[in-house]
């Protein structure tokens, strides 16, 4: 049996953390890309933080894409955050780090907010 999905948002500085737990897949992808897709009409950057995710999928994957887009057609963007190997892997080897920036803690994430602030600025 699948190990369910919680999905844990907050707020802080400007930005959206996002943290499931559990297992991302064809059963629970599309409750993970709803909650981002809700959260993307703020324009902020929405950072989703995979280190409790135990399982990841093609349709995990799909549902962080599915978000990015309408995270940047408001404005903002999509960060992963993911320190666990097999998981960096994956998204490394499916060439989504191209799309959606990865980084192997919260603090790395948050510098790299605050560095595309500042070029904006």
């Amino acid at each position: 049996m699948a190990e369910a999905l919680t999905i844990e948002v907050r707020h802080e500085q400007g930005y959206a953390i996002v943290t499931p737990a559990g297992e991302i897949d064809i059963a629970t992808g599309n409750e993970l890309r709803e909650c981002l897709c809700g959260l993307a009409p703020g324009g902020q950057p929405l950072v989703v933080d995979l280190d409790q995710v135990a399982f990841i999928d093609s349709a995990g994957l799909a549902a962080l894409v599915g978000a990015a887009k309408p995270a940047a057609a408001h404005g903002g963007s999509l960060y992963a955050v993911c320190a666990r190997p097999k998981t960096r892997t994956l998204i490394r080897l499916t060439g989504l780090y191209y799309q959606i920036p990865l980084a192997r803690s919260l603090d790395e994430a948050r510098e790299a907010l605050a560095a595309a602030k500042t070029a904006l600025s």
